[in-house]
């Protein structure tokens, strides 16, 4: 994955930036009345295909990475969209930890459920 993003931190200005170039951000197309959320098909194909991936495997490591696709499945979201929500949230915590220098934690990037008080 770091190889297609390449070495230079400042490549991209925002998470969203690298997003595109993943293809995993949508794309909204609106025309007065209408509007129409769609897929990109331009994009990097390997590191699309490797979000994919990731997003997958996250789901038997990560209990977060779970509770945030289960919540995106109950809320309505097909399996290939709940795990392409789940690379883009990865994708935004992969350019806040190269742009901070930080190390990756699981319980910043999904916090765990508010309990409710009695």
């Amino acid at each position: 994955m770091l190889a297609e993003i390449g070495d230079d931190r400042a490549r991209f200005a925002d998470a969203r930036g690298l997003k595109a170039f993943a293809g995993s951000a949508p794309i909204t197309r609106a025309s007065g009345k209408k509007t129409v959320v769609t897929h990109r098909h331009i994009k990097n194909r390997r590191l699309a295909a490797v979000g994919s991936i990731w997003a997958l495997a996250s789901l038997r490591g990560s209990p977060g990475a779970r509770r945030h696709f289960d919540a995106r499945r109950a809320a309505g979201d097909w399996n290939r969209q709940a795990q392409r929500h789940l690379f883009n949230k990865f994708l935004g915590q992969l350019h806040h930890c190269l742009q901070t220098g930080q190390r990756y934690n699981e319980h910043q990037a999904f916090p765990p459920p508010l309990t409710l008080a009695a």
